[in-house]
Parts: C-alpha cells; sequence; structure tokens
C-alpha cells in the first residue's frame, strides 16, 4: 500500500521508498480498527498536508485498512484523521526491480528502483558500463528516478548498478540492464537489501 507525504517525510525526494507502520484508534474515531498497516512513500502531498509538521496522505485502499471490517465508507467519510505511525523495514519478499525511464535514449539513461528492502530510500545510485572498471555516480530527477548522460560510443551496456541505502547500507546489480534495453521495461536485479532498518 502507498501513501504521499508532507515536505517533511519526502524531503525533495530523499524519502522516497520509506516504509511507516500507520494506524487509528477509537480514540480518534469510532470505525478505527487500531491495527497497523506497513505503507511505503511514494509522493508528495503538497499545500495544507504541509500545515501539519507530519502529514500522510494515504491511498484510499491504505485509508480504508484503517477502519474496523465493513466501516470503511465511515471512515473515508472523516478525511482527515490523527494517526500514530513509526518507521519500519521495508519487506517485500522479491528482487528490487528496475525500470527504465520512458524518457531514455542512448544519450540519456534513467532508471526508477521499486521493491527496496530495509531503508527503502536510497542516497546514491551509481552505473558501470560494460567493459568498465569504474563506477559514476547518477542524479536523483525526483523521488526513486535516477538519471545520467551517456556516451553511446564508449559507455555500453550491459549497465551495472550499485545502490546505496540512507544507512549507507550497499548491493550491486552486476549486469541488470541487458545489451538491447528499452524504455518502460522492468529488469529484475536479482539483489535486495536485508530486510532490517
Amino acid at each position: 500500500m502507498i501513501t504521499a507525504g508532507n515536505q517533511a517525510l519526502f524531503k525533495q525526494g530523499v524519502g522516497c521508498g520509506a516504509c511507516y507502520q500507520v494506524f487509528c484508534n477509537q480514540t480518534q474515531n469510532s470505525h478505527c480498527s487500531g491495527n497497523p498497516i506497513t505503507v511505503t512513500l511514494t509522493d508528495e502531498c503538497p499545500g495544507t498536508c504541509n500545515n501539519d509538521p507530519v502529514h500522510f496522505d494515504l491511498s484510499g485502499i491504505a485509508f480504508g485498512k484503517l477502519a474496523k471490517s465493513g466501516e470503511e465508507g465511515e471512515l473515508h467519510k472523516a478525511g482527515r484523521i490523527p494517526i500514530f505511525y513509526k518507521r519500519v523495514a521495508c519487506n517485500y519478499n522479491r528482487n528490487i526491480l528496475f525500470k527504465v525511464d520512458k524518457g531514455s535514449n542512448p544519450n540519456f539513461f534513467a532508471v526508477v528502483s521499486e521493491a527496496v528492502n530495509g531503508d527503502g530510500d536510497l542516497s546514491l545510485v551509481e552505473i558501470q558500463t560494460g567493459g568498465k572498471n569504474t563506477w559514476k555516480s547518477m542524479n536523483r530527477m525526483i523521488g526513486s528516478t535516477w538519471s545520467v548522460g551517456i556516451e553511446p560510443n564508449t559507455q555500453k551496456p550491459p549497465f551495472s548498478l550499485k545502490l546505496t541505502s540512507g544507512t549507507k547500507q550497499t548491493v550491486t546489480a552486476l549486469n541488470v540492464i541487458p545489451v538491447g534495453w528499452q524504455p518502460t521495461k522492468f529488469y529484475d536485479s536479482n539483489v535486495n537489501f536485508p530486510t532490517k532498518l
């Protein structure tokens, strides 16, 4: 399940991918179940969301999961409610996936990472092109999208990607982006971070 967060959570994209456990209880709203759900921060909620020190703008599905069974509609009518929250490790039970951004071409490469365990958010993504021994830092475009300029005559696929988490753990997906890669396609990394913060 996903959520947007205000500036305090999204941090100009640095907080993208972080996981939180959230719940509400009956003292906050009689329709709340008190059962926690885990949500992944995927976007920024602008405007009035920033009137609160911390604000989660939960997806409709996630918001409904906070309710007692059969009372989802009543909780939705409340709109804005106080919740309890804490940061938790992300656990997707699968490998990290990379989706090549639709704007990528032989001179510009951008990629989105999905299903990142542990911290969930990334502080650095580096690329190594085929036949090279050096890593080049990519630039955060927004959220979990990272980009880099490519010299197609000297920087050829396959591309390896090295990810550094917010707590400075690293994983390396060797040759994850193959020769003949295509925009909008997903590529399985065969790696992920441990499921702990």
